[in-house]
């Protein structure tokens, strides 16, 4: 390979955002452009998929000639391209795919297919790379953490090579997962019960500020175990759970019943239809933070803030469990909801009580990129694991 090359195209249209990105050697991100289609789906209050896939097919020109050009560096330089092959939006994955599909045969150039939560993984270990820190050793717990993901990794090396830039492939091993609304998906849902914008996260995270977390004692249920994955090995057999099975899954659909029946039983109806149709009326003017907060009684904020202490705190429980019951000399925490600010906070101080090492996303590569999934791609590549000329889209696609 040439000096100053190892330059991958990464693509990513799995979801609402398109995105493009020149990654060099898994570790330099030469670009890292993202076409969002946030203010069309807050109309519909989530993602309309028929609509992704529309503006999909309008960005992803653009964007990929945006990419190459702040990256300074033509087609021909390029050494592979990158695409997001799953999980995700069937018809999102298509346009990404067969653009990708189509600039690799046209170029001669390698193609490799990256599963979209292994590539939330790596943008966290490609920044710690940049940032010229000691390497994470494995084994990892990765928890990845979105709108439409809420899982737990056990991550380890293939192979032992000098340096982790060198590109040795990983393997990964589900030891825990969401039975029913990931915890992204609980934050939007919650969000929009109580009469905010969307995306609700964002909104629960500055709003949480101004409650009471304590005022409302939510509690999460006991998840029935399930069986070890084949080859996990279990370093502490006496942690809760291990033995016959995991307790290190996640569900999310209790709370936000809870908040509903909250509202209910504490007449909250009217207050919430208010602040809607205010922020209705302002959404052209996209309101601030202290005129959402205006908005909002006390009553109000407390149960913001009681939601989202409940749920970091049974994220921050089940990883933390986990970690410690297999061993990992490390945790990483990846997705949009690692952008929350209470998250980091808490996962931090719990890390250095415990002494292990623990690292997040720059908040611009915690939501979907294309860094990303050039930056997983980059051991594919060292290893010539290429896709082949029948890639297509995996809207379940597990990882593990």
């Amino acid at each position: 390979m040439r000096d100053g090359g190892g330059l991958i195209l990464g693509i990513e249209s799995s979801c609402d955002e398109t995105a493009a990105a020149v990654v060099r050697g898994g570790s330099d991100a030469l670009s890292n452009v993202v076409a969002s289609q946030m203010s069309l789906h807050a109309n519909y209050g989530g993602v309309v998929p028929e609509l992704a896939s529309r503006e999909h097919l309008r960005n992803v020109v653009p964007v990929v000639r945006e990419a190459m050009a702040r990256a300074g560096v033509s087609f021909e330089d390029l050494d592979a391209v990158a695409v997001t092959e799953g999980p995700g939006l069937a018809g999102a994955l298509l346009v990404g795919i067969t653009f990708a599909k189509a600039l690799s045969f046209g170029l001669g150039k390698p193609l490799v297919g990256v599963n979209h939560l292994e590539g939330h993984i790596h943008a966290v270990l490609m920044e710690a790379r940049q940032r010229a820190e000691a390497p994470m050793e494995p084994p990892l717990l990765a928890l990845v953490v979105s709108g439409g993901h809420t899982h737990l990794y056990l991550a380890q090396q293939k192979r032992d090579l000098a340096r982790q830039s060198d590109g040795a492939t990983w393997s990964y091993r589900n030891v825990g997962r969401t039975v029913d609304d990931a915890a992204g998906e609980a934050f939007d849902k919650v969000a929009k019960l109580l009469g905010l914008g969307y995306p609700g996260g964002p909104w629960i995270d500055v709003l949480a500020k101004r409650g009471n977390p304590r005022a409302v004692p939510f509690t999460f249920g006991q998840i029935k175990a399930r069986a070890l994955p084949v080859g996990v090995p279990v370093v502490n057999k006496k942690a809760r759970g291990v033995g016959d099975g995991l307790v290190f899954d996640f569900s999310f659909s209790g709370i936000k019943t809870a908040v509903l029946r909250y509202v209910e039983t504490h007449g909250m109806k009217q207050r919430i239809e208010t602040r809607r149709a205010a922020l209705a009326a302002d959404d052209a003017l996209k309101p601030s933070s202290e005129a959402v907060a205006a908005l909002c009684d006390g009553e109000t904020l407390d149960l913001i803030a009681s939601f989202q202490y409940a749920v970091v705190g049974n994220l921050l429980r089940q990883t933390f469990a986990a970690a410690e019951s297999f061993g990992a000399r490390g945790i990483v925490v990846s997705g949009g909801v690692a952008a929350n600010s209470e998250l980091r906070r808490r996962f931090q101080a719990e890390a250095d009580q415990r002494g292990l090492p623990i690292a997040f996303p720059s908040l611009a590569l915690s939501t979907d990129n294309a860094a990303m999934i050039a930056a997983a791609a980059w051991p594919k590549f060292v290893a010539g694991e290429f896709a082949s000329d029948d890639l297509g889209a995996t809207p379940q696609l597990r990882l593990g």
